[in-house]
């Protein structure tokens, strides 16, 4: 292509021969055509590599690219934003899908109010082989007009954190840090959007999020398999997971822009926040130090 499209979707995949050829027909097939399709392969080991390269060499708006090691899975997230230079951008998944009509919806929307920060749709949840729909409910329409009432209304709302993988404002997704390599730094990263902006929630259910032993969210509390999913293969374990989390509200609070009284505000309410996960925090701190 010649000339840059208005979105770059981004896609991270690794050991995703099940599933990715789905996930990317969904996306071939979306309404709204202006997009440029960046997969990021983080050294995967089964036919994935084969599969993303048929369908680049089949589709010119697919760039497909592989990582020489296996560099973490947020970082491959991180990656994929990187190489993009759209006005708008999307992350997407190897194992999810989403109706035709996403991008088409969500750029439309976007496009007539440049207040929204991100646009994503309501959710239906399916097991490993897309059956058993179950409709979920983000309740994650943040339209208010200030940051901190946005900030605080996520912090409240979230449980499944699935949201960033909507349409984004890539200028402002670049005054974040992005995704960190701990655990559930998704939720960071969508509570540091809403300081600068709003979250619209498409009414229709155009996203498909699979549920499989082998996804994210499929065992939130077993830290092998939590290890295995943010980082790569060789990288030693993350220490203080709880305390870089917490840590990371209060950064993005302090380089957001808002009024010394809401950040204030927030970080009163963030010390409550910690004050009410201190069982989690000292764990964390005895087995740091051994005592």
């Amino acid at each position: 292509m010649t000339t840059t499209p208005l979105v770059t979707i981004g896609l991270p995949v690794y050991n995703s021969e099940r599933y990715i050829a789905q996930s990317i027909e969904s996306l071939l097939k979306q309404t709204y055509r202006d997009f440029r399709l960046i997969i990021s392969d983080n050294a995967s080991t089964d036919r994935t590599a084969e599969i993303c390269q048929d369908y680049a060499r089949g589709d010119a708006r697919i760039d497909y690219h592989r990582n020489a090691e296996n560099i973490g899975l947020s970082p491959n997230f991180n990656r994929v934003f990187a190489l993009s230079q759209s006005k708008y951008f999307k992350w997407s998944t190897s194992d999810d899908y989403w109706a035709p009509t996403l991008l088409e919806r969500a750029v439309e929307i976007m496009e007539h109010d440049p207040q929204i920060i991100l646009c994503f749709p309501k959710t239906t949840l399916v097991d490993a082989q897309g059956a058993n729909p179950e409709p979920y409910d983000d309740n994650l329409h943040l339209m208010h007009d200030s940051g901190r009432e946005r900030f605080i209304a996520f912090m409240e709302q979230i449980r499944l954190s699935h949201q960033h993988l909507g349409v984004v404002r890539a200028d402002l997704v670049r005054r974040t840090r992005l995704l960190g390599s701990h655990q559930d730094s998704d939720i960071n990263f969508l509570a540091e959007l809403t300081l600068y902006g709003k979250f619209y929630e498409i009414p229709e259910r155009l996203f498909f999020r699979r549920f499989h032993k082998d996804s994210s969210s499929w065992s939130r509390k077993d830290e092998g398999h939590q290890q295995r999913r943010y980082h790569s293969a060789a990288s030693a374990r993350i220490k203080l997971t709880v305390w870089r989390w917490h840590q990371a509200f209060f950064s993005a609070v302090t380089r957001a822009p808002l009024t010394l009284g809401d950040k204030l505000a927030l970080y009163l309410y963030l010390a409550r926040r910690m004050r009410w996960d201190r069982v989690r925090l000292t764990r964390e701190l005895i087995a740091k130090t051994g005592f």
